[in-house]
């Protein structure tokens, strides 16, 4: 089965560092939003590039030594995925593996300068190793510019197929992904899919209240479902504003699915372990589009009317 080098780009605004350092440096106990993560194999996390401190305070240092002016709008971090197939990372050593973030940590240095990297740390505690490498998009100029150094889909074409060259001189085995250019697509990341399950697992305890309702109990469970709602509802929100920003809907990441798992049909390895999650995740996401779908339009009334008046306070 083809084996491929992974590297992708995650722009970001405002200040969403403080929740990004949490999750990459581990600092909660529990990650409900992430179920791949094994909290006890965390202590195999390693970093390349050790934070100095916290995120947001190296980020503004950095862009304030620089003497940048920011706007509202602009790129004040990005956020780097680099890893491989899972096959690749079979029968390798930690010491092997290391090695390997190394070289590819290597790569983005060279292209963004050390000074400006926030943290590189490899996560050892997911299904597949993986490492993030947080950096600030300053030019060697020293100024504050992401469309410079990654450019626009041409760019970043020709950054993966810089990557996959100098990661294959030493990695003979590892292949070009699939360009963007032309299979037309945006990447949908994983972790919407994650997302997306643990959506699902929280519709179901609605749709068992919803189910709950007769005349019989109609306030005290009405409430219940509305409590319950209050908390899913910006997830879902904040989920589907995700999607947007990839300019896709529910029905897209099914479509997606359906792409999934007929190339794990097609590689022998894909197997039946592989296909039984996609249909698991297809169904998660069916949960969602349904509970959407059915919620009564009284409880939807009460809900909105309880979120107004908390905002007017």
């Amino acid at each position: 089965m083809p084996q491929y080098a992974i590297l992708r780009f995650a722009k970001h605004k405002g200040n969403p560092a403080r929740p990004l350092e949490a999750h990459h440096e581990r600092q909660k106990e529990k990650y409900s939003s992430n179920p791949d993560i094994d909290t006890t194999k965390s202590k195999y996390n390693f970093h390349i590039v050790k934070p100095e401190g916290r995120y947001y305070h190296f980020i503004q240092n950095r862009i304030e030594q620089a003497g940048c002016r920011t706007r509202k709008d602009s790129t004040r971090f990005v956020d780097t995925l680099i890893t491989a197939s899972p096959e690749f990372f079979k029968g390798k050593s930690p010491k092997e593996i290391q090695a390997f973030f190394q070289r590819a940590a290597d790569f983005l240095i060279q292209r963004v300068g050390r000074e400006n990297i926030v943290s590189a740390v490899v996560h050892m505690d997911e299904h597949t190793p993986h490492m993030h490498l947080t950096f600030v998009p300053l030019t060697k100029d020293n100024r504050l510019c992401a469309k410079e150094i990654l450019g626009n889909r041409a760019s970043l074409s020709r950054w993966q197929d810089d990557f996959h060259a100098y990661m294959v001189e030493k990695y003979s085995d590892l292949e070009r992904g699939e360009s963007a250019n032309k299979t037309g697509r945006k990447h949908i990341p994983t972790r919407l899919f994650k997302q997306a399950v643990s959506l699902s697992k929280q519709a179901k305890s609605i749709e068992a209240a919803l189910d709950g309702i007769n005349p019989l109990n109609a306030g005290k469970k009405k409430e219940e479902a509305i409590a319950l709602l209050k908390k899913w509802f910006p997830q879902m929100e904040s989920f589907s504003g995700q999607l947007k920003k990839y300019k896709v809907t529910i029905t897209d990441l099914l479509e997606e699915n359906k792409k999934l798992e007929a190339r794990a049909r097609a590689g022998e390895s894909g197997k039946l372990k592989d296909r039984m999650e996609r249909a698991k995740l297809e169904s998660e996401l069916h949960n969602i589009q349904r509970l959407v779908e059915r919620i009564p339009p009284d409880v939807l009334t009460e809900l909105q009317r309880q979120q107004h008046d908390r905002k007017e306070r």
